[in-house]
């Protein structure tokens, strides 16, 4: 009888542990998760807008390198919004798809030493506008492989190696064919362009669609900022991606760079915005901030990495010889192209650019972002803006 009571009490005692043990796991695990919670939605920064612009509703480049085109047309569709033409949603995938034909041209031409990235920049956006016109994202979504959002890591894939294997040349010569066999591939994976579109009860061509919507292309102009290219004129700027070689952009120094800006979302014009985002304290998902900390990332303990910002950082003052520095040893390169779209204070008064991201809508801040300004400074290869957003005095010595 003892030894039965015995049994019973020890598997009750096993039991009673086991119960115990899974219980204060999921207290702790709960816990855990809260406080992961808590520091997701915590930010040290609080932002007050200043000035705000305009604009369209975030879409997702999701799979692909077209941040050039969604940046650029998200642009476009705030110039339409300024000028009272009402809303669109334009397509951006009309303009990839007739950029890639003029890539490979060039990429042949040039025995394979062209670039035929996915990249670009936002000139191509115009270019394609004034030669091919635009369609409405409802005409031509440029998704013809039975998914739901962009994806061109095969079509990439099977592009560059159509092209690679026609410069082999095994028949000796390269045939008067090979473009059209390109732009086959292209139809088969992002659709065949319309030649015509109904849109609101109309019968358009892209043509006619781009000429009613009445933006005058040749209003938009590019700058950069770097000491190597003569200042106040115009200089070829030597990126990658700026594929097509006859664009050019004003060469202004830093100062006149930021003001131009800054003019811009004062009078309710918005940015084309092309810079790097590589450094570690760009974080356009869950801190949703960018900034350029007085210590460099590099230079802090591995206990300094791993602590959470509690408030605002100091942050270094950008001078035109760090950013020459930068541009010429590759930390800044034309990484990514984003839409400009305000301005705006944190809580100790610095300045902070809004930033409309081609990444959807499941970021922190709904899909946009804070630039600072000292990220900006250091990190801004070039951006377009409408001619009229310069300044008075700026456009008189560019004679714009």
């Amino acid at each position: 009888m003892k030894s039965s009571k015995k049994f019973y009490y020890s598997i009750f005692m096993v039991f009673f542990f086991i119960v115990s043990f899974i219980f204060i796991n999921l207290v702790e695990g709960n816990a855990e998760e809260k406080d992961k919670e808590k520091k997701k939605d915590f930010n040290p920064y609080v932002f007050k807008m200043v000035n705000e612009v305009k604009r369209t509703s975030v879409k997702n480049q999701a799979r692909t390198g077209t941040c050039w085109d969604f940046a650029t047309i998200s642009f476009l569709e705030s110039e339409l919004l300024r000028m009272g033409k009402g809303e669109y949603d334009l397509s951006e995938m009309f303009i990839v798809r007739n950029a890639y034909p003029l890539k490979a041209i060039q990429y042949i031409r040039m025995h394979g030493m062209a670039n035929h990235s996915e990249g670009g920049q936002s000139h191509d956006v115009l270019d394609r506008i004034r030669e091919n016109g635009i369609v409405p994202e409802s005409v031509y979504n440029g998704m013809n492989i039975n998914e739901n959002k962009h994806n061109h890591g095969e079509m990439g894939a099977v592009l560059k190696g159509m092209l690679d294997g026609i410069l082999k040349r095994s028949g000796r010569y390269v045939t008067p064919r090979w473009l059209e066999a390109y732009n086959a591939v292209l139809d088969v994976y992002m659709g065949k362009i319309p030649e015509k579109f109904e849109y609101n009860g109309k019968t358009y061509t892209p043509k006619s669609f781009r000429d009613e919507l009445g933006i005058n292309l040749d209003d938009y102009i590019e700058f950069t900022s770097y000491s190597i290219y003569p200042y106040y004129k115009q200089c070829r700027l030597d990126i990658p991606d700026n594929w097509s070689y006859n664009d050019k952009y004003y060469n202004v120094p830093m100062e006149d760079l930021e003001a131009i800006v800054d003019n811009a979302i004062k009078n309710g014009y918005s940015v084309a915005w092309d810079g790097d985002v590589s450094e570690k304290e760009f974080d356009g998902n869950e801190k949703g901030y960018a900034i350029i900390p007085e210590k460099a990332w590099d230079d802090k303990t591995k206990k300094e990495q791993d602590e959470d910002i509690k408030a605002p950082v100091k942050e270094k003052v950008i001078t035109p010889e760090m950013r020459e520095a930068t541009f010429n040893n590759f930390s800044t390169t034309d990484d990514h192209l984003m839409h400009l779209v305000g301005i705006a204070k944190d809580q100790v008064g610095t300045k902070f650019y809004l930033i409309k991201n081609s990444w959807g809508t499941d970021r922190k801040y709904d899909g946009f972002l804070y630039m600072s300004e000292s990220y900006f400074r250091l990190k801004t290869v070039c951006f377009m803006v409408h001619k009229d957003a310069v300044p008075a005095e700026l456009r008189a010595k560019l004679k714009l």
